[in-house]
């Protein structure tokens, strides 16, 4: 690898030049003149998706990942795959990204597995499994090396309040409170903690909660928090500070081991409250969707989300209908013995122009072949000068995904060396059926986008240039394309 130009893309990343960046990067894979040693194609491939995702571009990020997935021997899978569950979950693909981050956390060398749990976990809530996304917070929060549990544990709340488990919910926004963490995000974390206390009727501590979210005046509490609060405050003076016996007492939030799950889903109900994914302080789940965690591998955590000639021509020939001769024949053959001169005068005439006609049928098929050998040749020279060929581009461009290596002494001009054709053939992704995005045609060169499918489910775009070969095309020259480049 060309470790100038990797370093120079490190520095425009780091300061936050990401279109340069993302060129460095690019053009660092494709240097045919520092050959890439193992695992560095995945981790190029991770870069670009990195700077991608920072320009806002998931789609395309996930085709850079992808590819970089589909490096066995780059060591970095779990933090490419976490990426690439933020990307799908930033184009609400849940399932997708649910998938992903699995991944990611079956990764055993992956450290930060709690970002992979935190994206889950959020995903999962916004398909309406809040059960399996409180497994999933859980997880985060019991993970050593999370420096900041109190989202995870906040989030575990918000699970158990889905499904109708407050004290559990209690249990779990407790947990959170000794940690440090953000004015904003403990004024939350109260504000949650005192509708918890309302719904397992503790009045007191309810009114308590809510007045620290309060207290320092910059938060303020949601519709169907402020409800609770004054139902919490008209119990407190009434004297009524407890409401309700016999509540179901809260489970430890986090008794159990990271890889035992049977302590979360014995405390939580066994059908699924699907659709209850309503934070505890009122608000839409959609203002924890930034809680995912983004990993471009300096050390940042802010995953940024984006809420992305045919023409016919037909003519019929009616003949002229000659009532002398039909007159005479259809009448019999004993009426041509009886026919007036005027029915044989007419009769005559018919016949004359019948053998007319047959005479001349002959030069008009000569001149109809000539007429149509003139167009075809007109039209050909239009053709040619369009852009237009046999092979067609198209044609070729399929030849080569088909088979990349036995089509490479096929689809490529005679210009091109054998050393550039191999370094050109090692990135194309064989692909039976590419799609063709767009083409740019001239009468000596064209242009052709290409996307191809992995099997693992990605797709990697490119760019064909292809020079005229006589009256068909042939490749010149094959680069991985980026949209967002151009």
């Amino acid at each position: 690898m060309n470790n100038q130009l990797f370093d120079l893309a490190n520095r425009q990343y780091q300061q936050k030049d990401y279109q340069g960046a993302l060129m460095s990067f690019t053009q660092c894979l494709q240097d045919t003149a520092s050959p890439l040693a193992p695992g560095e194609m995945g981790l190029l491939y991770h870069q670009i998706g990195n700077c991608l995702v920072k320009l806002k571009n998931p789609t395309e990020a996930i085709h850079a990942y992808t590819q970089a997935t589909a490096d066995a021997t780059y060591n970095a899978a779990g933090t490419v795959e976490c990426n690439l569950g933020m990307a799908y979950a930033s184009l609400r693909d849940y399932d997708n990204a649910v998938r992903c981050f699995e991944q990611a956390v079956a990764d055993d060398s992956y450290a930060a597995v709690y970002k992979a749990y935190m994206g889950m976990g959020n995903a999962l809530m916004k398909l309406g499994k809040s059960a399996e996304a409180g497994v999933a917070f859980r997880e985060a929060a019991l993970d050593e090396e999370n420096p900041d549990p109190t989202k995870a544990l906040l989030n575990l709340g918000v699970c158990f309040m889905a499904l109708d488990r407050p004290a559990d919910a209690v249990a779990s926004y407790e947990s959170a409170l000794p940690f440090d963490m953000a004015p904003a995000t403990r004024n939350k974390l109260y504000a949650s903690l005192g509708q918890a206390y309302v719904s397992c009727g503790e009045m007191a501590k309810a009114v308590s909660a809510f007045e620290q979210a309060i207290a320092d005046k910059t938060y303020f509490l949601s519709d169907s928090a402020s409800v609770d609060y004054q139902r919490a405050v008209g119990a407190v003076a009434q004297g009524v500070t407890t409401v309700g016996q016999g509540l179901a007492p809260a489970a430890p939030a986090l008794a159990a081991s990271p890889s035992d799950t049977s302590a979360l889903t014995q405390v939580l109900p066994v059908a699924d409250m699907s659709g209850l994914d309503v934070a505890a302080d009122g608000t839409s789940m959609a203002a924890y969707e930034d809680d995912g965690y983004y990993d471009d591998g300096y050390g940042y955590d802010d995953y940024e989300t984006q809420d992305a000639f045919y023409y016919d021509e037909g003519a019929s020939y009616d003949d002229e209908a000659y009532p002398g001769y039909v007159g005479v024949y259809e009448q019999g053959e004993d009426h041509f013995f009886n026919a007036s001169d005027e029915e044989l005068e007419q009769w005559s005439k018919g016949l004359a122009k019948q053998d007319r006609k047959r005479r001349n049928v002959g030069l008009k098929i000569l001149v109809a072949l000539i007429i149509v050998i003139l167009l075809a040749c007109a039209g050909g020279v239009v053709a040619y000068t369009q852009g237009f060929g046999f092979p067609s581009q198209e044609t070729v461009v399929r030849e080569l995904f088909a088979d990349p290596s036995a089509a490479k002494s096929e689809v490529f001009s005679k210009a091109t060396s054998e050393s550039s054709i191999d370094t050109m053939i090692e990135p194309v992704q064989q692909d039976a059926n590419p799609t063709i995005d767009g083409m740019n045609k001239s009468m000596s060169d064209s242009t052709v986008y290409v996307t191809a499918h992995t099997p693992e489910g990605g797709a990697v775009q490119y760019r064909i240039s292809m020079v005229r070969d006589l009256i068909g095309w042939k490749v010149s020259n094959i680069e991985l394309y980026f949209p967002s480049q151009n």
